[in-house]
């Protein structure tokens, strides 16, 4: 299209002709990206045992995949990469959502480095029932960690499996401590079973707790509170210090009337500040202590010893469970017997009975 404006006449003005119309759609949208090549497992245990943490990230995520090649090829990296763990700190750190577990964590990661350790924090997010997402958002919680050098942070989704999670948790920890980081944190999500499953792979488990909430009691769990090696009431500060010393009190009275833990170790209660950063220093002595207590008396070797037991029976079990239920045979009649134990027709054990007995005569086959 000719403008007039572009005449010889009119002197200093031009107008440009324009652009032609473009296409509604990307013209790039279907050009496939270059694909990153898949890493070898002696290239990824290179990678790890240098520190290359963008390598340690691609080694989790091989870990948390389902893709059975994938578990095969992460499978082989763990094993390369055991001789080259075991020499961390594993320390799990719950508490109730609310209880500043992340701003925890992220103060306790700067004490850490700040004595020239190596951070890394593993920490299993909820996930949605019915949509399965995370919003893995512990990074952002965590801010000033996460602007160390020193840190690793993976947050990993519960994604409705917390045993497999807590398993690929534990493969996670192998390669960090195989890439140099001397201190592990695991963070759970804070309800249920979440606590037992990390208490099987740490070595000192922290209980955080609050106080001002209206029923200091209430945290006073029999099942959570023997797990506890160390106990920490949070947000003692301002006017709620009187409050956090009395529970406290009520912590320590408590755990009087417990019986001895297996260590013969009796958890200490300690009263800070994570969000004005007070009394860190107390928290870290006491886990300090703890773990010179249990390497003194035996009880850190022998009770690593009983986890790796532990998650070998379970990975058996997890195993087996996952080869009953892929099998398609096993899957039609699980509906079909579904519907005859929904119709009345059939007691839910001996429906039960001839789905395994069915599996046992597979396997023989």
């Amino acid at each position: 299209m000719d403008h007039p404006e572009n005449d010889s006449s009119y002197k200093g003005l031009q107008v440009n002709s324009g652009v032609t119309s473009q296409p509604i759609t990307n013209p790039y949208r279907n050009a496939r990206r270059a694909r990153r090549p898949q890493l070898t497992a002696s290239e990824y245990v290179e990678g790890i045992l240098k520190g290359n943490v963008s390598i340690l990230g691609q080694a989790v995520t091989l870990v948390e995949s389902t893709a059975e090649h994938h578990q095969a090829l992460a499978q082989e990296v763990i094993e390369k990469c055991l001789p080259y763990s075991g020499k961390s700190r594993r320390i799990g750190i719950t508490g109730v959502p609310g209880a500043g577990k992340s701003t925890s964590i992220d103060v306790f990661g700067l004490h850490v480095i700040g004595k020239g350790g190596k951070l890394a924090v593993l920490a299993i997010d909820p996930s949605s029932e019915r949509t399965q997402g995370s919003i893995l958002g512990d990074k952002t919680r965590m801010e000033k960690l996460s602007q160390q050098p020193e840190a690793f942070i993976r947050p990993s989704p519960s994604a409705g499996s917390l045993g497999g999670v807590a398993r690929k948790t534990r493969e996670t920890i192998v390669l960090c401590e195989a890439a140099g980081y001397d201190n592990i944190f695991v963070e759970t999500v804070g309800v249920g079973q979440s606590e037992t499953a990390v208490h099987s792979m740490v070595d000192f488990f922290l209980l955080i707790q609050l106080a001002g909430t209206g029923d200091e009691l209430q945290g006073i769990k029999r099942g959570i509170m023997e797990m506890a090696d160390g106990i920490v009431i949070n947000k003692a500060d301002g006017d709620n210090i009187e409050r956090a010393n009395l529970a406290a009190a009520q912590f320590r009275n408590a755990l009087m009337l417990f019986p001895p833990t297996p260590s013969k170790w009796r958890p200490e209660v300690i009263t800070y500040s994570g969000y004005y950063e007070l009394n860190i220093d107390k928290v870290w002595d006491m886990i300090d202590r703890y773990f010179e207590y249990a390497k003194q008396t035996g009880y850190f070797e022998k009770k690593r010893n009983e986890q790796a037991k532990y998650w070998m029976i379970e990975t058996i079990n997890e195993q087996l469970r996952n080869n009953f239920y892929r099998m398609p045979e096993i899957r039609a009649l699980l509906e079909q017997k579904e519907m005859r134990v929904l119709n009345n027709e059939q007691s839910s054990f001996t429906a039960a009975q001839d789905v395994l007995n069915r599996y046992f005569q597979l396997l023989r086959n």
